[in-house]
């Protein structure tokens, strides 16, 4: 097999995507993975933390030219200090890690989350909105901070090529996480008055796209969606399920006494994750970085669906 000159290092290589990621890189590149867990991938893993500082040293002694960084805590551990320090400051030492060993190329996975939930969003949210978070939501709060972090190392460091991708929410035929969570349950929620569209993009769509953002070093954000998206009600209606129209007074007393007595993590700071989702245009994908989704986000709903029947 005949590799090209690239040296690629790609974080939470054990992770949903990141296998994927390294088994379509290692076909014609040299990969190497780094993960806190153990597993079996087409390529060497090394077990090393992201806030590890050994990490600019395994980047020189590897002789890394692109590392694509797909480490992050996908959920509430319930320990918020912990989840920063992973999101925030993992994600600092991995692009001064970078800069240091003189890496050519860095893929950051980011969020359509770092648009933050609001009630002034536009219809559909475009790379040039502004990244505002929520800091009442860790994880969008975390990647906005992280996205603010790339910016001024963009600014002190150009020789560092960046590629940011935004994705929405990523399903794929066997996808497990808490999104999907919401629409194994019984009954569909939904508030009075919020549409709560969503997008959807294909877990292979985002390979192939972080692929070729690897391969042709592609630079910019770019938010990840299929085509369309998917009011909630749709959903449901998609699903099968009752939908549960509140109002969203009534659904804020319910998680303030939930969390109150301990019965769930989620309070009323995550109501307008449900009332305001970012709606992420997908133009400056498919006009710029060249790639149109090949599946809708009606189509990728409907994959994910179909294959969970059938479980």
């Amino acid at each position: 097999m005949i590799y090209s000159d690239k040296r690629i290092l790609v974080t939470g290589a054990a992770g949903y995507i990141g296998r994927q990621v390294c088994a379509a890189l290692a076909a014609e590149n040299w990969v190497i993975g780094t993960d806190i867990r153990p597993a079996e991938l087409p390529c060497e893993l090394v077990q090393m933390d992201v806030r590890d500082p050994q990490l600019e040293t395994l980047l020189r002694a590897q002789r890394i030219t692109h590392v694509v960084h797909l480490a992050a805590v996908l959920g509430d551990s319930g320990d918020p200090q912990r989840d920063y320090d992973i999101d925030v400051n993992g994600s600092t030492n991995v692009v001064d890690a970078c800069i240091a060993a003189g890496v050519r190329h860095l893929t950051v996975t980011s969020s359509g989350a770092a648009y933050g939930y609001h009630a002034d969003n536009p219809p559909w949210i475009s790379e040039t909105d502004p990244l505002r978070g929520n800091d009442s939501y860790p994880y969008s709060r975390h990647k906005r901070l992280v996205e603010e972090m790339l910016a001024e190392r963009r600014q002190q460091h150009p020789q560092l090529a960046q590629l940011i991708l935004r994705p929405g929410t990523v399903l794929g035929a066997g996808t497990r996480n808490l999104i999907t969570n919401l629409f194994e349950k019984k009954v569909m929620l939904a508030l009075r008055g919020a549409v709560s569209p969503f997008v959807f993009i294909w877990d292979q769509d985002v390979v192939r796209i972080i692929v070729r953002g690897v391969e042709s070093g592609a630079t910019g954000a770019y938010n990840l969606a299929g085509d369309g998206a998917l009011p909630l009600r749709e959903l449901a209606h998609l699903l099968g399920k009752p939908c549960l129209v509140l109002p969203p007074t009534l659904v804020r007393l319910l998680l303030q006494i939930g969390q109150r007595l301990g019965l769930t993590r989620y309070g009323p700071a995550q109501l307008d994750f449900l009332r305001y989702r970012p709606v992420l245009d997908n133009q400056r994908l498919k006009t710029i970085f060249g790639y149109t989704p090949q599946l809708t986000s009606a189509q990728v709903f409907r994959l994910w669906r179909d294959h969970h029947r059938e479980q």
